[in-house]
């Protein structure tokens, strides 16, 4: 089972794409996790990536399609996979598609989780994340200090340079420039859900698996 996520930042595409994969135990392929990574360790592409993700930009498409083709190339995704985060522009599309074709991959599900722009702004702007155990947290479970409450670390808590108001709307208003062209276009190529990703997690996830199934 191929599974593609689509949904705005903070939309609640990584929580899902986590209950997903151990569900149905398949791999998770997180562009944003592989980013991140590579700007926390300092290597080339994280260098060339940091500036351009924390002024909420996108980084090029052939480098994303890069990433995506190295990681199923290297893994073993015949039990299948959930790609979240790519693609975001219609240049993405067509790497994807050749991407798939190169690897024998025709089948696979689209799902798109939708929510209002200001429930996504409050989410993404009250998230704080641990420098230490790299554990994402909510404010309001910080009780007024930023002690993570995973590892227990003092003053651990930051907020991101991507998670600010203004890098947020950015980062929302080149999704729906971006994007919803994306959507257009598989429409006609895949099989494709539109779920509400604003209910409680688990009644997403149950709509969800009612789709796949």
């Amino acid at each position: 089972m191929q599974i593609i996520l689509f949904g705005a930042p903070g939309v609640g595409k990584g929580t899902q794409a986590k209950i997903l994969s151990k569900k149905y135990n398949i791999q998770h392929i997180s562009t944003g996790d592989i980013l991140r990574d590579s700007i926390s360790r300092g290597t080339e592409l994280g260098l060339a990536a940091k500036e351009v993700v924390e002024r909420g930009d996108l980084v090029s498409d052939d480098l994303m399609g890069g990433l995506v083709k190295e990681t199923l190339s290297n893994m073993d995704y015949n039990n299948g996979f959930i790609l979240d985060g790519f693609p975001r522009t219609l240049a993405q599309c067509t790497l994807l598609d050749e991407i798939f074709d190169e690897l024998k991959i025709d089948d696979p599900y689209f799902i798109i989780l939708k929510a209002d722009t200001e429930i996504i702004v409050n989410r993404l702007t009250s998230r704080r994340l641990c420098t230490k155990c790299a554990t994402i947290v909510n404010l309001k479970d910080l009780d007024g200090t930023k002690t993570c409450p995973n590892c227990g670390a003092k003053k651990s808590c930051i907020k991101r340079e991507d998670d600010k108001d203004e890098v947020v709307r950015k980062r929302l208003n080149i999704y729906r420039e971006t994007t919803f062209p994306v959507i257009d276009y598989y429409k006609e190529k895949y099989q494709l859900a539109i779920i509400n990703g604003t209910d409680p997690v688990d009644l997403v996830t149950e709509n969800i698996i009612k789709v796949l199934s």
